[in-house]
Formats: structure tokens, sequence, C-alpha cells
């Protein structure tokens, strides 16, 4: 599967290009929304900091990207 999300693409930037991503991140208990550091963090970076498995972040937010596309 090719990968939609680039190494350097940072939280914010990515909720802010697809909007379903803020769901992802809020089912995650992540508080990017809103968070000033978001527009530094990377998804690796966000996923590290929450203790998350971050292959699943990026499955997740693929996946809302891929249905906000279809909207």
């Amino acid at each position: 599967m090719k990968r939609q999300l680039n190494d350097d693409a940072t939280m914010d930037g990515i909720m802010r290009a697809a909007p379903a991503t803020i769901r992802v991140v809020l089912q995650h208990k992540m508080l990017c929304a809103g968070c000033p550091i978001a527009s530094f963090h990377t998804v690796s970076e966000a996923a590290r900091e929450h203790d998350l498995d971050e292959d699943q972040l990026r499955r997740d937010l693929e996946a809302a990207i891929k249905r906000g596309d279809a909207d």
C-alpha cells in the first residue's frame, strides 16, 4: 500500500488538509486539535509522545483521508 502521509507532514497540516482526520485524532485520545505543538509534531513524533502504535495511527489517518476524498 502506498503511503499517503509523507514523513514530514505535521499533525496540524494533516488535520487542515483532511478534516476527517480530526475524528481519528480524538478517537486515539490525542489532543492535537487546537494544540500549538501540532504544527511541529509529525505523525511519528505524535505517536511517540502519546505512546501509540505509529503504524496503526497512520493506517487510521490514511483511511480517514481516503473516506474524506470519497465524500
